[in-house]
């Protein structure tokens, strides 16, 4: 089982993430912020990543440390749980579409960390939680977790429908992503023997 655990402490955020690649989607999460747990809820539940978030943060200042701290965190055991990368397909994309929009997501499990973000929105908050600090919680992510990471909204006008519609996105490519292909369970996809470093 691909499992891992991380505790990630700051003066700014406590975070504990425990998650399990080979899931079936079961979720406990707790941020402190809503709509990121919601988020974060569907990224398990679409990907059938078990995860498991517990965060204390200064939410008393804004959203920000705490909603880029669990990107960190969570990424951080993505990488941890796939180890040398052995035996993944590596590769995983998807075209989620929610009512009125639709967003791409393809990402390479490369262990080079990049972000390609290309989403607008029509307002500068969702609830509570400013909309500028999703590509925050993406771009800790890809870095933490080795991923090229590209994301795209094609079109769409509800900001809840397009920021869900990433989260879904990626969770579906994530899911492709990590899983074991038979025919190569051995072996790193990569040429070089394996993944990480320069082109």
């Amino acid at each position: 089982m691909r499992q891992a655990t991380v505790e990630r402490n700051t003066h700014e955020t406590q975070i504990s993430v425990s998650l399990n690649l080979d899931g079936t989607g079961v979720y406990d999460v707790s941020t402190g912020i809503g709509f990121l747990d919601h988020m974060l809820e569907q990224l398990s539940r679409h990907s059938l990543i078990d995860l498991t978030v517990r965060a204390k943060g200064d939410i008393h200042i804004d959203f920000h440390h705490t909603t880029e701290d669990s990107g960190i965190a969570i990424g951080q055991a993505v990488a941890l749980a796939l180890g040398d990368r052995k035996g993944i397909t590596r590769y995983g994309s998807a075209l989620i579409p929610m009512d009125e929009t639709l967003t791409q997501v393809a990402l390479d499990l490369s262990n080079r960390p990049y972000l390609i973000w290309k989403v607008d929105f029509r307002r500068d908050k969702i609830g509570e939680m400013d909309t500028e600090l999703f590509k925050e919680w993406f771009q800790a992510f890809a870095q933490a977790a080795g991923i090229t990471l590209h994301v795209q909204n094609l079109y769409g006008e509800n900001s809840h429908h397009i920021i869900e519609s990433t989260f879904k996105a990626l969770a579906r490519a994530l899911r492709q992503a990590v899983e074991i292909d038979p025919r190569k369970a051995d072996a790193v996809p990569s040429t070089k023997g394996v993944l990480g470093g320069s082109l």
